[in-house]
C-alpha cells in the first residue's frame, strides 16, 4: 500500500499497549490534507477492510488506517475491553501521530469505536461517517441482529473455527458473495482469528443492558452511510440511528450491498463518501 500514499507505523500506545497505524507516506501531506480516519469491523484488519477508499481518497486526504487493539498486530496487556478503551488508544495515537483534527469513517464495530470516540472527544473528532453500526450495541438491538442472522452468540458468528464458519461471515456480510474454493477460507482462517480469547472478551464488553445506554449529544455532524441489503443491522436500525441522532445526521443507502458496502460497491461508496468529505470543506469556508 505504499505506492497508495500509505504505510505502516508502530506506536507505543502507553506502556503495555502498542498499534499499528497506515499513515500518510508524505510527511508534507499531513499538514496540507484533512485528515480522515478510517476504524475497520470485527472480522478483518484495517486495511484490507478500507483498501479500496485508501486508493481513492489518499491523493486528497491524510489518511490513517489504525489496527483496533487485538487486530493486525495491535495489542495491550491492560484488562480493559471497552469500546471507550479502543477509542482512547486511537485518539493518543493519532495525537502521537500529529493529528489534531479529523473526520472518522468506521464500519460495524469501527462504527461504535468511531462514536466514542466522538462523545470522549469532541475537539478532535470534526465529523462521522458511519456504516452499517450502531451508537451502542444495546442488549435489545444484539438479539435483533442475532435473530436476522440465526446466531445465538456473536462469537459463534465472528470467531470461526471451521471453513464453513469462515464462509458464513461473509456470505451473510454480503448482498451477493461470489463463489471461492475452500483453500481461500482455510488461509484466511488460519492467518485472521490470532487473539481469539481477547477478541471473545471484546464481544462480551460489547453488549449492554438497555437501561445503561443514554443517547450522547454529538456537536458533529453524522452521515450513515449504508448497505441496503445489510442483514446484521438492516434499515431499519439505520433509520432508528438517524432519527436517535437527530438533525445533524443524515443517511444514504446504497442499494445491491450488505453490510460490507465498501467492499461490494466501492466505486457507489467513495463517491457518495467524496461528496460528503467535500461539504465538510464548504461548511469550513463558510465559517
Amino acid at each position: 500500500m505504499k505506492l497508495a500514499g500509505v504505510r505502516p507505523q508502530t506506536l507505543e500506545i502507553e506502556p503495555g499497549t502498542v498499534m499499528n497505524f497506515w499513515v500518510p507516506s508524505e510527511t508534507d501531506s499531513k499538514k496540507s490534507k484533512p485528515a480522515v480516519v478510517f476504524l475497520h469491523g470485527f472480522a478483518v484488519d484495517g486495511i484490507i477492510t478500507w483498501q479500496f477508499q485508501v486508493l481513492s481518497l489518499a491523493r486528497d486526504y491524510a489518511i490513517y488506517v489504525p489496527d483496533l487493539i487485538f487486530f493486525g498486530g495491535s495489542i495491550t496487556d491492560k484488562p480493559d475491553r471497552s469500546p471507550e478503551f479502543q477509542a482512547d488508544c486511537v485518539a493518543k495515537g493519532l495525537r502521537k501521530l500529529g493529528v489534531k483534527r479529523c473526520t472518522l469513517v468506521g464500519l460495524s464495530y469501527g462504527g461504535m469505536v468511531g462514536f466514542k470516540m466522538a462523545e470522549l472527544y469532541p475537539d478532535m473528532v470534526e465529523a462521522v461517517v458511519v456504516t452499517c453500526s450502531v451508537m451502542a450495541l444495546t442488549k435489545s438491538v444484539s438479539d435483533a441482529g442475532l435473530g436476522r442472522i440465526g446466531f445465538s452468540r456473536w462469537s459463534d458468528y465472528l470467531l470461526p473455527d471451521s471453513v464453513k464458519g469462515v464462509r458464513d461471515i461473509f456470505e451473510i456480510a454480503a448482498y451477493e458473495f461470489p463463489h471461492l474454493p475452500d483453500w481461500i477460507y482455510r488461509q484466511y482462517l488460519e492467518v485472521m482469528f490470532d487473539n481469539r480469547k481477547e477478541r471473545e472478551e471484546l464481544l462480551e464488553a460489547l453488549v449492554i443492558r438497555d437501561e445503561d445506554f443514554t443517547v450522547p449529544n454529538f456537536p458533529q455532524r453524522v452521515y450513515l452511510l449504508w448497505g441496503a441489503n445489510d442483514k446484521i443491522f438492516d434499515i431499519d436500525t439505520a433509520s432508528d440511528l438517524n432519527r436517535q441522532l437527530g438533525n445533524n445526521a443524515s443517511v444514504d443507502l446504497i442499494e445491491k450491498a450488505g453490510h460490507l458496502v465498501q467492499m461490494e460497491r466501492p466505486f457507489m461508496y467513495n463517491r457518495q463518501l467524496r461528496k460528503f468529505l467535500a461539504s465538510l470543506s464548504e461548511d469550513m469556508h463558510q465559517d
